[in-house]
């Protein structure tokens, strides 16, 4: 695989393509220049309150892979894409099977920093805010902690490849992705209750995490 360092704004990195002419897989590490509040690409802008996401300096960007919304803070995420080309021996026409290999090797990253962890192998999980939160609900190739979610995925796939966007955090607080969405506060209150138990972060591990990914990643 080879490494590419990619700054500039979290809307530029989200419109990225997948290059139709890739020849080898490609890890490009992100640091976002600012806090972000990243749609998935089925839902509608409506979904931010953009009067809260103003006020607290929270850009809000749109992906093109697909899931719930996801918080990103520079300093408290590890956000890693990995674009993978057809030709490429780890790519597979399932869409499920096709994330087991890289929530492999997030699991041995995370080895590496002394969390024992599991892979989920089932379907997109259908969780009451699932579809509006991306670690609400747990996907294939996803990587646990008990039975908390450490690091999502998702994906977007064409022609070329597809592109497998990853994040873990340094911990999970509900408030930072519900705090910018449109919802009523009876809603707020019910998911983030939910919300509470559904995931985790690795602590104040995140630049080892970092190191550990991409060095697993680079040599797989």
């Amino acid at each position: 695989m080879r490494l590419l360092e990619i700054t500039g704004s979290i809307a530029d990195f989200h419109s990225r393509p997948i290059p139709d002419d890739l020849v080898e897989a490609e890890v490009w590490s992100f640091r976002p220049p600012g806090r972000g509040l990243v749609l998935g690409s089925a839902q509608q802008e409506e979904i931010a309150d953009l009067a809260a996401a103003g006020r607290a300096g929270v850009a809000v960007a749109k992906r093109r892979s697909g899931g719930g919304a996801v918080y990103v803070d520079p300093e408290r995420c590890v956000w890693v894409d990995v674009v993978l080309p057809t030709h490429d021996e780890r790519w597979s026409n399932d869409v499920r099977e096709a994330t087991y290999w890289l929530g492999e090797a997030w699991q041995r990253a995370l080895g590496r920093i002394g969390l024992e962890t599991r892979l989920y192998r089932g379907g997109l999980e259908q969780t009451p805010w699932g579809r509006l939160v991306c670690f609400a609900a747990l996907g294939p190739g996803e990587v646990l902690v008990g039975d908390r979610k450490v690091v999502g995925i998702s994906q977007r796939r064409t022609r070329a490849g597809a592109r497998f966007q990853c994040i873990a955090y340094d911990r999970w607080d509900a408030a930072d992705v519900l705090d910018l969405l449109a919802m009523t506060e009876a809603d707020r209150v019910e998911a983030a209750a939910d919300l509470a138990t559904r995931a985790t972060g690795v602590g104040d591990h995140l630049e080892e995490l970092r190191a550990a990914v991409l060095d697993e990643l680079l040599t797989t």
